[in-house]
């Protein structure tokens, strides 16, 4: 098992980098670490080039939150963490400072646009979100240099986002999806399900269950707007889920759903927690 680097500054991440010429693959988190983030890990090491090292961070990006309750509220379980990535065999950890990170303030970089897909979903109901989150993933791909980033499909839209900055900014590193981890219920893998109550957690079940209702409903030949519309329904029966949206895409999230790979996105509230999931259906 390899040993774990715990790096904080900067240079610390500049020396291992520059300690070895192997390849290099991350994988960015906000901690509060999981099995999800486990097989984000392992995926990484085992789909990279042999003797690729893996570097992991752990920052809660302050700018990314909208203002209130959820940043500090956001669960931090760095003991744990540490543990779960020595047990991935992950070889460094970067895990900076808010000052480390904004040296000049929380100052994101406004010529980082997400763009139209930035303002849609998780964009339309987090204002500020997605501009904070490419300004921060884009300092990390600069601290760290990698070859290879991972990022799981949970967070499509993230996904979505970071291979597009990648592309525009012509940023030397692959992104890479990764498929998403589930519970054996169904629940998406998430940090924020540890907030969840038992019977909220119960509750949450149906979100996985409306996505593959309108995934089914969609194989089955039903319209785009009656399958969304049907699942919303079968959603507001559910006492206790306030839905925020549920809606099919384009792979790309940019052209109209029409034939081939959709994605169907959906983002309720439960118990105060915010959940998101997707799934892909071919039609």
């Amino acid at each position: 098992m390899n040993q774990l680097k715990i790096l904080k500054t900067v240079a610390d991440v500049q020396s291992w980098h520059d300690s070895s010429e192997l390849p290099v693959a991350a994988v960015f988190t906000m901690g509060a670490l999981h099995s999800g983030h486990a097989y984000l890990m392992t995926y990484a090491r085992e789909r990279s080039p042999k003797g690729t090292r893996v570097i992991a961070s752990i920052f809660v990006n302050p700018t990314q939150f909208e203002k209130g309750a959820d940043l500090e509220t956001y669960p931090r379980t760095l003991d744990e963490d540490l543990q779960l990535l020595i047990e991935a065999g992950v070889d460094a950890v970067f895990i900076p400072s808010v000052e480390v990170m904004y040296p000049d303030g929380l100052v994101v970089d406004e010529t980082i646009d997400p763009g139209v897909i930035g303002k849609i979903l998780e964009g339309k109901s987090r204002p500020g979100h997605f501009l904070g989150m490419l300004s921060v993933v884009h300092k990390l791909l600069s601290i760290t240099e990698p070859n290879f980033t991972y990022f799981g499909e949970k967070d499509f839209q993230q996904l979505t986002l970071v291979k597009k900055m990648v592309h525009d900014l012509i940023m030397p590193v692959e992104v890479v999806g990764v498929p998403t981890v589930r519970d054996p219920d169904g629940l998406a893998l998430s940090s924020r399900n540890q907030k969840l109550s038992e019977s909220a957690r119960v509750l949450a079940q149906n979100i996985p269950a409306a996505l593959t209702m309108v995934s089914n409903l969609l194989i089955d030949g039903k319209q785009i707007e009656q399958a969304e519309k049907e699942g919303r329904d079968f959603l507001a029966k559910q006492d206790g889920i306030a839905l925020d949206y549920l809606e099919v895409h384009a792979e790309n999230l940019i052209d109209e759903p029409k034939v081939g790979t959709l994605r169907i996105l959906i983002a309720a509230i439960i118990d105060g927690v915010r959940i998101i999931d997707n799934i892909a259906v071919e039609i």
